[in-house]
Formats: structure tokens, sequence, C-alpha cells
């Protein structure tokens, strides 16, 4: 119903501004005569128009079922009733709009979504609307009575008039008819008016605050993860700032999610006890629901995917997570020969390895290794979302670990710090990888280093496994290149390694696999089938593959803060002639782990 409801709307009121500037009926003129002044139905049909414009923009909301769409529809389909009978007593159009308003009334109950939340920058990006769409109609009111207009007019002149128009001013151009003349001042008044008068309310009325994980949230969270964070690598990220949760009836368990373009966006497991995930789910789904949002879920495990399904959504196999046992893990054997004669290498070059947590690091050290990252920043952009923290060294990070290189320098110099990795707690006895950052005039192999050194030390922190990079489509990359593959996976595959070029998909998966990992499968969750075009785009921008420009407003259609710009890591990574496969944060930025995809 909200889906036909946005189509019928749409057509009337298209209808409504055809209607508006088409000749009218003159036996119907000369009866209404009779009744009403002609002045008042030139201002009708002024009227018409604008009521036919909001129409126009009120189908989406509708198609959404926002209860706010349905309300101002009703509102102008009676308005529009009203408007036909007086403009020109167009009985047919009046027919159309009364029929849809019955509907409309009947069918309440399906709109009963909540409104966005928002900020006042959505004033401007709707006032620009209006005005973009409140000059096209003047135009095409021009175009369709240029016979009334006095000798052949330039562009220029018409946009003058029509931008005149709507401040109220007369413009240059001369009319034939006095009639067409006071039907285009009028509508193009009424719709300067109603676009200042909208961008003024949006632009004044307090704003909705946006999202975010509130200090109760984060107290809540953080005793979840003592309890409950070893189920899930993925568990510490609920802590980004830029993250909302829904809890569960009991308080036990809670989804982080944010909205991005309508796409209500969870990450990883739901967090704490497994016995409470349906709940929270429910919640999550509830919340969606009420907002008319798409609910998603990216880089879920097995167990959440199974939750997930129950709860009605369908799984995609997404990637996989490469974990790193750290008791059995050894330097030894061919398979691990490149990563043997990378750290061999770098040792070499005189590169000294420190492993430390946050909570251990003096002040100054905490600040000297903030200000190197801000130093290595190579854009504004951060990428990042379900696997990144988004900050380094705040001191509610205490059980965070970073391993730092340090190259030797020459004269007996203070040694420099040249390559970073930041590790979140996985539990009590795993550490989840969260940003690479580095020099990029360090030597080639550092971040192989880093990770074989934080293995060596896993046993002093009691780590027992690390989380490294998450590859993207792992399995058909892998099962491809087989003997034996079948055309639609030698297809499949192509077509990720041509994304590669912009996307490191192969060059990820292959700097991953030189550790011998065990490859742990993630999914993503979705409604349907036709919601994937959505929902991917919907990742891309949360993991900010997708940025859009600051001055175009859609930049904050996703009604949430942008991600966190405390972490402006380093440089792409110099590995084994594989500095273009680095596991990144931003092509020219810090590599974090959801550069993992």
């Amino acid at each position: 119903m909200p889906r036909i409801a946005a189509l019928l709307t749409l057509a009337i009121g298209l209808m409504d501004i055809g209607s508006s500037l088409t000749p009218e009926w003159h036996s119907r003129l000369e009866d209404l005569q009779a009744l009403l002044p002609m002045a008042v139905s030139r201002q009708a049909s002024a009227f018409t128009v604008v009521v036919g414009m909001l129409l126009v923009l009120l189908a989406a909301g509708l198609r959404r079922r926002k209860r706010r769409a349905w309300r101002a529809t009703v509102v102008l389909l009676g308005t529009s009733v009203v408007l036909h009978i007086v403009k020109g007593l167009d009985y047919e159009e009046a027919a159309g709009s009364a029929a849809l308003f019955v509907a409309l009334l009947l069918a309440h109950q399906e709109f009963r979504a909540k409104g966005d939340p928002t900020t006042r920058w959505r004033a401007l990006g709707i006032g620009l609307l209006l005005t973009v769409v409140s000059i096209g109609v003047g135009f095409l009111l021009l175009h369709l009575r240029e016979n009334r207009i006095a000798g052949p007019q330039p562009l220029s002149a018409q946009l003058e008039q029509v931008v005149l128009g709507l401040a109220g001013i007369p413009g240059p151009l001369e009319f034939t008819s006095h009639h067409f003349a006071d039907l285009a001042f009028r509508t193009l008044l009424t719709m300067g008016v109603l676009t200042i008068g909208t961008t003024a309310y949006l632009a004044l009325r307090p704003p909705e605050p946006r999202p975010r994980l509130t200090d109760e949230d984060e107290a809540r969270v953080r005793a979840l993860l003592a309890r409950h964070g070893d189920a899930d690598s993925l568990g510490y990220f609920v802590l980004r700032s830029d993250k909302s949760v829904v809890w569960s009836p009991t308080g036990k368990a809670c989804v982080a999610y944010r909205v991005v373009s309508g796409v209500m966006l969870a990450s990883g497991d739901p967090l704490g006890d497994r016995e409470a995930w349906p709940g929270a789910i429910r919640e999550f789904l509830r919340e969606a629901a009420d907002h008319a949002w798409t609910p998603a879920v990216i880089g879920c495990s097995e167990a959440g995917g199974i939750a997930w399904t129950r709860a009605g959504l369908s799984v995609l196999e997404f990637g996989d997570e490469a974990v790193l046992e750290t008791t059995g893990f050894t330097l030894e054997g061919r398979t691990m020969r490149n990563v043997r004669q990378a750290v061999a290498r770098v040792e070499r070059a005189g590169y000294t390895a420190i492993v430390q947590r946050i909570s251990d690091l003096e002040p100054r050290d905490v600040a000297r290794l903030r200000a190197q990252v801000a130093v290595w920043r190579g854009t504004e952009t951060e990428r990042g979302f379900s696997m990144a923290l988004g900050r380094i060294g705040d001191a509610a990070d205490g059980d965070c670990v970073v391993v730092m290189a340090f190259s030797a320098e020459p004269h007996g110099a203070e040694p420099r710090l040249r390559a970073v990795l930041h590790f979140v707690p996985w539990g009590r006895t795993g550490l989840s990888l969260d940003a690479m950052m580095r020099d990029r005039t360090a030597d080639n192999g550092l971040n192989e280093f880093l990770i074989v050194s934080a293995v060596r030390r896993a046993r002093d922190l009691g780590v027992k496994r690390l989380s490294l990079n998450f590859a993207v489509f792992r399995s058909a990359l892998e099962r491809g290149e087989r003997l034996g593959a079948g055309p639609v996976l030698r297809s499949w595959r192509g077509l990720l390694m041509f994304l590669s070029r912009w996307f490191q998909i192969d060059s990820l998966y292959r700097f991953n696999a030189k550790f011998q990992p065990t490859w742990l499968s993630r999914y993503v969750c979705y409604p349907a089938s036709a919601d994937l075009p959505r929902i991917a785009l919907a990742m891309l921008e949360a993991e900010a593959f997708l940025v859009w420009p600051r001055w175009v407003w859609p930049r904050w259609r996703g009604h949430l803060p942008r991600p966190s710009t405390r972490l402006r890591g380093g440089a792409r990574s110099g590995d084994d002639g594989a500095d273009h496969r680095q596991v990144h944060r931003r092509e020219t930025g810090s590599d974090a782990r959801h550069g993992r995809s």
C-alpha cells in the first residue's frame, strides 16, 4: 500500500502542476466568474502549483511509511480538491485528489513510521532543493505559455524573470495577456514564500540530537565486555563514539548501529548474554520499523548470523577474518618463508619493537604517539565503522595494546618511531587489530615484523589469539583460482580482481594468507535481495569508502556524526613488494582494520 500510495501521490502532484499551467475551460470559467472574482481563481491556480510540488516531494516519505508525510499529504489532498473547484471547476482533477484522500484515510494504519532525527544542515538541503524545483517550475510555466510573452526573449531574461518573481519583484519580460502575467506573478511569489518559510522553519527549530554512545551506554557496554568480551573479536568496537546501541528488555545484551542513508546498519554480533540476543534483535528491528529504516548487519559471525536469520533476515557470506593462534605460531617451514625473510630483513636494518598496553605508557609517550600519528595522517577521511575504534591513547582504553617499531639512527641519535600497530582487547586472552600506521619512508616488511613481534610477546601479555585483518570474499578468490573452477566462479573472481584496483581485495587476502591464519567466516544480514544495492552503498558510506563532498547536503543524510577524527593515521604498508596490498585505513592515510575490506 505505501508504494502504491507514493506512486499515486506523485501522479496527483504532477497532475496539479500540469492543470495549473494549462488553459482552463472557458465555459467553466464563465460559470465560475458568476460566483467568485477572477483574482481568487488566479490565486487558486498559483496555490495548486505549490500543492502539486509538495505532493511530489512527499511521495518518497509515503513510500517509507512516514506518519508525518501521511498527515501532510492528507491535508494537501483535501486542499487540492478545493483549489481545483475554485480555480476552474476542474471536477476530474478534484475527483482524483478526493479518491486518493479517502484511500489514505482508510489506510492510515500503514503509515506509522516516526520522523528521522535531523539537524539544521537539512534546512540548507531542503532550501536548495525547493529553490531548484521552483526555478524549474517557473521555466516550465514560461515555456508552456511562451505565446503569451511579447517577442522572443533570451534565456537570461527568463531566468531573471523567474528569480525576481520568487522574491515578488516584477521581471524584465512583457506579456500579451494580463491574466497570464498575473498568474505567473502569483505562482512564483507563492513558491518563493514557501521556499523561504520552509527553510527558515527548519533552520530555527531546535535540532534533534544526533545519536551517539552516551556515558551511561558506554559504562553498560564495558560491563558486558568484561563478562562476554571473549565471544566476538569485534565486541570492543561497539565503543566507537559515533555508534548508538539498542538494548534488550533485560539489559543483558545490546546491538550497536549507525543509520546511514536510511539503512540501520548494525556491526558484528549482538554484545552480551546469548540468551538475551533475541530480545536485543527484536528491539533493533522494532526501532528500524518505527522509523522505516532498512535493517542490515555487517560483519557478524556464524553464531550471530543464525540469530539474525531466526529473526527473519537473510544471510550472505561476506568474507573471512584472519585469526592467529599464538601458541602454535612459528616462522619455520616453507609456507612461512616470505614472512621469515621480511622479518629478518627488517631486523638486520636495525629496527626494534616495543609491545605495551596503553596503560603502561607514560603520558608523554602517549602524547608523542598521538603527535606522530597526526604527522602520518594522509587525508581527512578516516575509514572504519565495524572494525575500527577511531581513537588511540584514551585513558579509558588502557587495556589496548600498541606495537611500535623504532629504527636505529646514526650518530647515537634517539631511535625514531617508524610504524605502529594498535590492538583492542578481545576478551581476556585475545587482541583484535584496530589500525596499522607507518612512515612511508620506512623499510619494507615492517608490518610483518610488527605482527610477529606482537605474537612473540603474546605470552607475556596473556594473549592466546590475535585477530588480524578481514578479507572480503576470500573463499571466492581462493576457489576461483583452483584447477577445475567453473565459469561462474572464475567470472566472479575476475570481477573481484578488477575491483581490487581500487579496494585492495585480492592483495589484502594474500597479505593475510602469508601468516597461515585460521579463517573465520563473517556475514552480511539483510531483509530482502532488493535491498542489497542500498545496503551495499550504506556500507561503503559507513566505512568511508564512499565519501560525500563537504558541500553536498546528503553528506549529513545519515543523521549521525561523522566518523571520529581523533585517529588520523599514517601511510600505506611497504611489505615485500606488497606496499599496495596493505591492510589500510585509507589509500593515503592510516591503515585500519576495516581497510581490511
